[in-house]
């Protein structure tokens, strides 16, 4: 059964169609005949319906269709004792021509299909008068239609195509975004703890040692990311085996203040109000926007101590990350408004229906604060915890 649906070489809404138009040349043939009080022809009746039955083939044959059902409409015309006229059938032959042919099989189809229609009783020549003229108005007419809705075929495909590549754009450029909050926050971090290894290589080998060691583990971790936003653009390739890593969420943020420490910035993180598990995007929104203030704060301001204040309300979580400036006094750069950093932060916030801060301080420093809608799942039961942690070094 499957073998032969595919050998099909028509679709349910060819055979709609070449059923209307036998039905509507069958009763326009009818009404003629009782019009002309001329007698109803079995065989001219199945003629037409056999040329309306080779519009089934129009979609992948239309010139071959088109000349099918002229040449039995000439039989019609030929042998039946009313007048010839332009039917259904031969219309919609022509439009599918119109719609899929070159322009010069078009021009042809349509030379050839004004007169034939026009061809008259008993063999006689093509009517030169009123008949000929309404076969041509009529091939025009049909013409037009199927090049105009060609043209919008087109455009509309061109649309589509516009459209998928712009999506295209847009996912690379959020893989872009998210590559460079990974890629920043590990490798600067990694380039502090670095730095902090080999000045205490020679009196604090101890110290060292675990500078290395974090930063085995930062670089490792920064490595996997990069390798799971990377399967991305690979999608479709090949089926996917593996089970994705669990995504981070608010719960880590205590790994990365502690990289923060342990690059050399006195950073603090403070939890208030009743924690509770948020939704998934929720929860990787806050960690990414820690993620990048902290890597722009160490950035700009060098080993400055910085605080991370999370907040749990009824129906919101709230996240601040503020750091004091430079410690030497000198002027902090300024932040860029279009870095990827803070345009991707925004984008995740305007995401969630959030509202996103960020800007210097009139003490010195620069402040980042995050409102996003979290409303409490009324179905979990509720857990106590601290009503305040406070995490010091």
């Amino acid at each position: 059964m499957g073998t032969r649906a595919e050998r099909l070489t028509w679709t349910r809404n060819d055979a709609l169609v070449a059923v209307g138009a036998a039905a509507v040349d069958l009763t326009g043939f009818a009404f003629d005949t009782q019009f002309e009080g001329a007698s109803l022809e079995v065989v001219a009746a199945f003629t037409m319906v056999a040329s309306s039955l080779a519009l089934l083939a129009r979609r992948r044959h239309p010139v071959v269709t088109l000349c099918a059902v002229l040449l039995l409409g000439a039989v019609v015309n030929l042998t039946a004792s009313v007048s010839p006229h332009f039917g259904l059938t031969p219309a919609v032959a022509l439009y599918s021509v119109a719609v899929a042919c070159r322009p010069s099989a078009v021009v042809g189809a349509a030379l050839v299909t004004a007169p034939l229609n026009g061809l008259g009783q008993g063999g006689l020549p093509f009517d030169p008068g009123f008949g000929l003229l309404a076969n041509a108005a009529a091939t025009l007419l049909v013409v037009t239609t199927g090049l105009l809705v060609r043209r919008w075929q087109r455009e509309t495909e061109a649309k589509r195509a516009l459209l998928a590549e712009r999506a295209v754009a847009d996912e690379r450029r959020r893989i872009a975004r998210e590559l460079h909050d990974i890629v920043a926050h590990h490798i600067t971090t990694m380039q502090l703890m670095a730095g902090g290894a080999r000045a205490n290589l020679a009196h604090d080998p101890e110290a060292a040692r675990e500078a290395l060691v974090t930063l085995e583990g930062s670089g490792r971790m920064a490595l996997g990311e990069m390798r799971q936003l990377l399967d991305v653009l690979r999608a479709g390739e090949e089926p996917e085996t593996a089970v994705p890593a669990p995504q981070p969420g608010a719960g880590d943020l205590e790994r990365i203040v502690a990289e923060s420490r342990a690059a050399g910035s006195d950073t603090e993180l403070t939890v208030s109000g009743p924690a509770r598990p948020l939704p998934p995007t929720v929860g990787l929104t806050v960690f990414r926007v820690v993620q990048e203030a902290l890597t722009n704060a160490r950035k700009h301001a060098g080993n400055a101590p910085a605080r991370v204040r999370l907040a749990y309300g009824p129906d919101e979580v709230a996240v601040e990350i503020c750091d004091e400036g430079p410690a030497d006094g000198a002027a902090r750069r300024p932040y860029r408004a279009g870095g990827y950093g803070l345009i991707g932060m925004r984008e995740r916030v305007a995401l969630h229906g959030g509202t996103l801060e960020a800007g210097p301080r009139e003490d010195g420093g620069f402040r980042v604060a995050v409102r996003l809608p979290a409303p409490a799942a009324p179905e979990a039961p509720h857990q106590p915890h601290p009503q305040r942690e406070e995490l010091r070094r």
